[in-house]
Order: C-alpha cells, then sequence, then structure tokens
C-alpha cells in the first residue's frame, strides 16, 4: 500500500508537538472514501434495511412515542449504518499496520492519543454520510412520522454516538491481524445490535437476557438516540453505559497503538 506522504511542519508547531494535524486527518478522510467495498456495505445496506423493515404495513403506522414505529425503525438503521461505518473506518488500521505504516509513525512526533483522536475523526466522516443517507432515504419514503425536532435530534444524537464504535474498530484493527479483523467485526456487531436491542426489542427478551443486554456496548446508546421519539423515563445508566464502554474502547485502541508502534 502506497502511503501518501504528509508534510510536517517546522518545530514548535501543532504536528512536532505531537497533535493533531488536519493534512492527517484530510488524508485519513480520501483512504476511507476509496475503499468502494466499504462505502457500499456502510451507505447501502442500512438503508436497505430500512426499506424492508421500516415499511412493512403491518405495524410501521403503529404508534411509539411521538412518532409511529417506521420512525423507530428509522433511527435504529441509521444507528446501525453508523456504527458499521465509524467501526469499519476504525479497522482500517489493521491494513495499514500489515502495510508497515504503524512502523513508519513510530519515527514522527505524533503522540498515541492524537493519533487514535485522527483515525476516530475521519471515522466520524463515513459515519455521518451513513446517516444522512438513511434519513434521507426514509424521507422520501413519507412513512417516518415524529415532529421535526426529533428529526434534528435524534439523527445528531445517532452520528455523534456512534463515536463509540469508532473506537471499537480502531481498538480492534490493532488487536487483530487484518486477515480476520473484518469477519470478526461483523459477527461482533451483529451480537451487539440484537443485544442493544436495534433489531428486536429488549421486552421480548427472557428477564435473563435483559439484564446482560443492559452491559452490552449499544445499550446506552441505543436507548438515548430513540428516548426523543420514544419518550421514555430517561436514565443515568444509559450515559453510564456509553462512557465507560467509550474509555474502555478508547483506552484499548491507545494501549495497543503504542504496543504495536514499539515493535522493532
Amino acid at each position: 500500500m502506497n502511503t501518501p506522504a504528509v508534510q510536517l511542519e517546522p518545530a514548535g508547531s501543532r504536528w512536532a508537538r505531537g497533535g493533531v494535524h488536519p493534512a492527517l486527518v484530510c488524508l485519513e478522510v480520501r483512504r476511507l472514501v476509496r475503499n468502494r467495498r466499504t462505502l457500499l456495505f456502510t451507505m447501502v445496506v442500512p438503508a436497505m434495511f430500512y426499506l424492508i423493515f421500516g415499511l412493512n404495513s403491518s405495524y410501521a403506522a403503529n404508534r411509539d412515542g411521538s412518532g409511529n414505529v417506521s420512525a423507530s425503525v428509522l433511527i435504529s438503521m441509521a444507528l446501525y449504518g453508523a456504527v458499521l461505518a465509524t467501526t469499519s473506518g476504525g479497522a482500517m488500521v489493521s491494513i495499514e499496520r500489515a502495510a508497515g505504516w504503524s512502523r513508519q509513525l513510530r519515527i514522527t512526533p505524533l503522540r498515541p492519543a492524537a493519533y487514535v483522536a485522527i483515525k476516530m475523526a475521519s471515522s466520524m466522516v463515513l459515519g455521518a454520510a451513513s446517516v444522512a443517507i438513511v434519513y434521507v432515504v426514509a424521507a422520501g419514503t413519507g412513512k417516518p412520522s415524529m415532529p421535526a425536532w426529533v428529526w434534528v435530534v435524534t439523527a445528531v444524537l445517532v452520528w455523534a454516538g456512534s463515536l463509540l464504535f469508532a473506537a471499537f474498530g480502531l481498538f480492534v484493527g490493532y488487536l487483530l491481524p487484518s486477515e480476520n479483523v473484518m469477519q470478526v467485526i461483523g459477527f461482533v456487531l451483529m451480537l451487539f445490535s440484537f443485544g442493544g436491542g436495534l433489531f428486536i426489542p429488549l421486552s421480548q427478551f427472557a428477564p435473563a437476557l435483559r439484564t446482560l443486554a443492559r452491559f452490552t456496548p449499544l445499550y446506552g446508546l441505543n436507548e438515548l438516540v430513540h428516548d426523543p421519539l420514544t419518550r421514555s423515563p430517561f436514565s443515568w445508566t444509559w450515559v453510564a453505559n456509553l462512557v465507560v464502554w467509550l474509555a474502555v474502547f478508547t483506552a484499548g485502541a491507545v494501549w495497543r497503538f503504542r504496543r504495536d508502534t514499539a515493535r522493532v
């Protein structure tokens, strides 16, 4: 893999101090956009899932909080798309490792935390595109019903919350070899999605499974992004779940980056 060179700035600049450099952020975004398979998977599949499940005439028009079930499915599929996009963007670091890019970074002044932030930021760009596509497709069908402010707030919450999985993708990308990472991620995200209630309401689970689901990474985020629509009693455990898992994945990504770049 040929990696475009990043021109370093003079001593005393933000790059020289090991901080986040705008040129490197732009480079990472361009690398993501060039991966057509990732773009197809993260942009088309979530919108297709909405069209399959969100337009079902047997339940789509049923009331759900301040809207209908079609709107709830829209939020779930947008979250699924954002999670796919940000995780895939972060996990691409496994390909960079195989090509020796991590070792090249060892000779630069870039701090591990700054590099993790750059990768997460570029993944969030991909996540924003995925969320936008799902919402535009759903709006074009005319089926979701919810107040205008809920459309805006839920879209922003979905996108912002997907930062959690940008960290997760980066952590797994440094943890696993490139030939295994996408298969593992696909399986794990499917488990997280079911555990978080994206595909099946947790109320349909057995009591023991409902209790276990509250500790999975997507549980708190899924509850938070649906709350403006469902108007459920707010719980700070949702926020705690999100913050704890974000800290775990970010710390894991920094730890693996340090170990990876320290290898000779």
